[in-house]
């Protein structure tokens, strides 16, 4: 047996005996590794502190039931071992750890629905979450955000959750971008009853669904308060869409800031519960207030650096510098320009002019025609076939 083996039957282990987020048993791993922990946990000579997180449960070992079980759902084990494991993102956990936050620790492994590499689903991440009770406005939005994003190449985070986190994934799916669903159940558990199919449309169409927790763990309220923190940490930042002022989408949020990412808020109508919430957040300055996909890029200032200017079309004239694009404004398609009348409309002088034009000439944006100068015209491509022909009919000539 290999020592990655070992550590993925270890960390299969100890995630089934310790209810996360254990950061006490967290650290010990970190410390002595997962073998060595495992081993330790196992005959009860551990930490203090360690001991009294798996007390309950040391004894219980399941491991093969749960690949067996996690095969059978189409899912796998990620670890800190694997290529894929998504370490930079996570950081933020133990930064906040260290700061004293416990409930902070970074998960010991991740159950994975989906063929698509975990670390490549974080990358440019947006979390949108919200009310389960949500309005038709608050469904809309969301729906529209994850699918502007998602058409930008910015996966969507949530946490499928009926009302705005299933407008969320549904929206990024209509734009047949990725999609993370984050669990506070097993990945085997078809919970809610209602998104059974969309978590396995989401698995099946290069999104993952994603657990903790071992196959066959049943919901309950304090796993998805802790599910919340790596909805939080996974992405580049969150983004609330309709939340009530006691409510799991509040629990992302605040999570989010303490882990030191960007908070988004969308407003809603003055008198709506559902978004008291959020205008509160914006209210405490606890996040930014965000109406439009635009707002969300400009707001996590990386994306909008990266991202959204790939996003951006590029025109032929991006680059050039002040004279030449004077220089090119004042031409015309159609007709032809002596140099001195560029240079009188353009207001650059006619050498300057004279040594603009060739250049402009060789980036294929102006020609010179019997009548002067003129913006060169912009000939399509052909296609594939035709491109083809054309070539082999210039060789026959």
């Amino acid at each position: 047996m290999s020592a990655l083996t070992e550590a993925r039957i270890a960390r299969a282990y100890l995630l089934r005996v310790a209810e996360p987020p254990a950061p006490a048993l967290a650290a010990f791993v970190a410390e002595v590794g997962p073998v060595a922990a495992a081993r330790a946990v196992r005959s009860g000579e551990c930490p203090r502190r360690v001991a009294d997180e798996t007390a309950a449960r040391r004894e219980v070992d399941r491991t093969e039931q749960d690949f067996a079980a996690a095969r059978k759902a189409g899912a796998r084990l990620v670890t800190p071992e694997d290529d894929e494991w998504p370490a930079w993102p996570l950081l933020c956990l133990a930064n906040a750890e260290r700061r004293g936050v416990r409930s902070a620790a970074t998960p010991l492994a991740l159950w994975v629905r989906g063929d698509v590499r975990l670390d490549e689903t974080t990358e440019s991440a947006v979390a949108i979450v919200g009310a389960r009770a949500s309005t038709n406005y608050g469904e809309t939005v969301a729906g529209e955000l994850a699918y502007g994003l998602a058409l930008r190449g910015h996966p969507i985070f949530s946490g499928a959750a009926y009302g705005i986190d299933g407008a969320a994934h549904r929206g990024a799916l209509a734009a047949k971008g990725t999609t993370v669903a984050l669990l506070g159940c097993g990945v085997d558990i078809g919970y809610p009853s209602g998104h059974v199919a969309l978590l396995k449309h989401i698995a099946n169409q290069g999104g993952l669904v994603i657990s903790e927790y071992p196959p066959g763990t049943q919901p309950a309220r304090h796993r998805f308060l802790v599910r919340n923190r790596l909805i939080a940490a996974l992405s580049e930042g969150t983004v609330v869409v309709e939340a009530g002022r006691r409510s799991g989408a509040r629990n992302t949020a605040t999570t989010a800031g303490v882990l030191g990412k960007i908070v988004m808020a969308v407003p809603g109508p003055v008198d709506s519960a559902v978004s008291a919430g959020c205008h509160d957040l914006i209210r405490d300055a606890g996040s930014t207030l965000v109406a439009s996909v635009d707002d969300i890029i400009e707001t996590v200032g990386k994306l909008g650096s990266q991202v959204a200017e790939k996003a951006r079309p590029k025109r032929a004239t991006d680059g050039l510098g002040s004279d030449a694009l004077r220089v090119h404004e004042t031409l015309e398609k159609r007709e032809g320009k002596a140099v001195e009348r560029i240079a009188d409309e353009s207001g650059v002088p006619v050498p300057r002019v004279r040594a603009v034009l060739p250049a402009l000439e060789m980036d294929g944006l102006a020609e010179c025609c019997e009548s002067g100068w003129r913006q060169r015209r912009v000939v399509r491509k052909l296609s594939t076939n035709v491109s083809e022909i054309a070539r082999g009919a210039e060789v026959r000539q």
